[in-house]
């Protein structure tokens, strides 16, 4: 058993840490106030291969695999998650589904201009009526002919204003017990009959965009469809169990940054003449966080670990994101309250922070959700 990094993993987190520390880092509180993301970071992130690490080299991409990308994940929301929740999604949700399940055709059709960023990908499974419930969702694909047509409104979509590839998920046997008769399309935005709808107004990850996604008799091509008809819905599950780590990985990142911004301000606030770090109160408030951040970044690492030899990690993905996402809502709570009244304005970042958190517990299978599948496992 090894602890330490290997040297290809140490330099691609510190490539990211450089520039989620000189890029990202500047442009976090614009992103959150003016709800969007610079555009001229999309260019820097393609330019530095950040929409590429979860694809082969043969189609341009870095191929960090799923630690490499936990890695980044970290470093990048460290700085601004509002950013990092997007190489997230477009990685684990979109790129590595097509690896793993697309036909050579789809892949090299895709692959290349994902790797660079020219396309950015999305992820489009939640409806109204299927959140938790997945396998509930009512958008449906008839086939007509050489293609198929889809119909129905997706929620919550992720990067759905930019989004110029589309992973959907759509029932195509209506007959079909739940979790059976889902299958999974590629679809290219361009198309006719597909529109973003709504942009939500969200208490975090503001400068991130999330959509909604209406599809209104979008005809895309027989061979969009994703893997096999009307097994779709395996496909889905494995794409999560990626993306709980990225999100694992996301809250680590935000987690971190509570630490960080605790330290600083216990060395420097006084009060009955002195530090607030030197009482015990505020010790065990950071004793604590480090703790639980150390904690949950080793089952991540470990989730990650194991996606990358191939093995089964369903309960060890939820456990990670279990573990990360508590962890990050209790280090900005912990946070929020070691910085009294003044981490409760905008004169510090803690606040935002505070919000972006708060979504680690709910997106990609809320807290409730993952203990489940961790309990289903252990009684197997």
């Amino acid at each position: 058993m090894e602890f330490e990094l290997q040297e290809d993993h140490r330099i691609i987190r510190d490539m990211a840490r450089d520039f989620a520390a000189n890029e990202l880092a500047p442009r976090a509180t614009r992103h959150d106030r003016e709800e969007r993301i610079d555009p001229d970071l999309f260019g820097m992130m393609g330019e530095l291969g950040l929409f590429g690490l979860s694809v082969p080299e043969q189609y341009g991409g870095f191929d960090a695999g799923s630690l490499g990308l936990a890695l980044v994940l970290e470093e990048l929301n460290h700085a601004c998650a509002s950013s990092g929740v997007t190489i997230s999604v477009h990685a684990s949700l979109v790129c590595t589904p097509i690896v793993k399940f697309g036909s050579e055709e789809q892949k090299a059709q895709w692959l290349p201009k994902l790797a660079t960023g020219e396309v950015i990908g999305a992820y489009s499974l939640t409806e109204a009526g299927a959140g938790s419930d997945a396998a509930a969702l009512g958008s449906t694909a008839e086939r007509d002919g050489d293609e198929w047509v889809l119909n129905g409104t997706k929620l919550f979509v992720t990067t759905g204003e930019q989004a110029g590839l589309v992973i959907g998920y759509f029932r195509t046997d209506p007959e079909a017990p739940k979790a059976r008769g889902i299958s999974a399309f590629l679809i290219d935005a361009k198309t006719p009959g597909y529109k973003v709808g709504k942009k939500e107004k969200k208490t975090g990850l503001r400068g991130s965009s999330t959509t909604e996604l209406v599809f209104e008799n979008c005809r895309v091509p027989a061979d969009s469809l994703l893997g096999e008809l009307d097994r779709g819905f395996p496909i889905a599950m494995d794409t999560l169990d990626g993306g709980r780590i990225g999100i694992a990985a996301q809250s680590l990142g935000i987690g971190r940054a509570c630490l960080e911004a605790s330290l600083s301000y216990a060395r420097e606030r006084e009060q009955f003449g002195k530090p607030i770090g030197r009482f015990q109160a505020v010790q065990w408030k950071l004793a604590d966080m480090a703790t639980r951040l150390d904690a949950a970044r080793l089952l991540t690492h470990r989730a990650a670990w194991l996606r990358d030899q191939g093995e089964p990690c369903g309960m060890q993905a939820a456990q990670a994101k279990l573990a990360a996402s508590t962890t990050a809502n209790f280090c900005a709570d912990e946070c929020l309250q070691i910085h009294g009244g003044a981490g409760y304005t905008d004169d510090f970042h803690v606040e935002r922070l505070f919000r972006d958190a708060r979504i680690t517990e709910i997106y990609e299978g809320a807290t409730d959700i993952q203990r489940l599948v961790i309990a289903r496992q252990l009684l197997k």
